[in-house]
């Protein structure tokens, strides 16, 4: 019998539950499967790269990325368009998670907020790049089982220039 980690006091989501997610979106991503990547979001999901540090809200100020569903679902197939000449090549990538915890989310019995550390390798076009971003992510227990709700990305270097981010986070 295996045992598995307790749920998080309030949800049903287990912190193995969580990092398998997390650990999968990474293995989806960087295999360029964008389509099993975008099933894993609900649909009424938001993707956001904020572009301050501690922005606090994506609609009082820019933002680099703030998407729903929708928006992802065309940011997907743009990736898949032959004439996508800013995005071709596609970017080979590394996306390693870390320091993955689990907290309750407010009110929401079956969710959890889930913080980690990402660390992105790029390689694209020659160049490598390194990106290292603070990660929140908002799981709901639905029907199709554990999806993301919410995705923020804090990147450490948002406030730079980046030099046009071709590849999903």
């Amino acid at each position: 019998m295996t045992m598995s980690a307790p749920p998080v006091s309030g949800t049903t989501i287990t912190i193995t539950e969580a990092h398998q997610l997390l650990y999968r979106e990474a293995f989806l991503l960087d295999r360029h499967r964008f389509d099993d990547w975008l099933a894993l979001f609900t649909p009424d999901a938001t993707y956001w790269i904020p572009l301050e540090e501690n922005q606090a809200d994506p609609l009082e100020t820019s933002s680099i990325v703030y998407d729903n569903r929708e928006l992802l679902g065309l940011r997907v197939k743009q990736y898949r368009e032959a004439r996508a000449h800013a995005r071709l090549p596609l970017a080979r990538t590394v996306h390693q998670v870390s320091n993955v915890l689990c907290q309750e989310a407010k009110g929401a019995p079956n969710e959890a907020t889930v913080a980690s550390a990402l660390i992105v390798i790029e390689y694209r076009q020659g160049r490598q790049r390194t990106f290292g971003a603070l990660v929140e992510h908002r799981l709901r227990r639905t029907h199709l089982g554990l999806q993301i709700a919410a995705k923020r990305i804090g990147l450490v270097n948002s406030e730079s220039e980046l030099d046009g981010i071709a590849f999903l986070l």
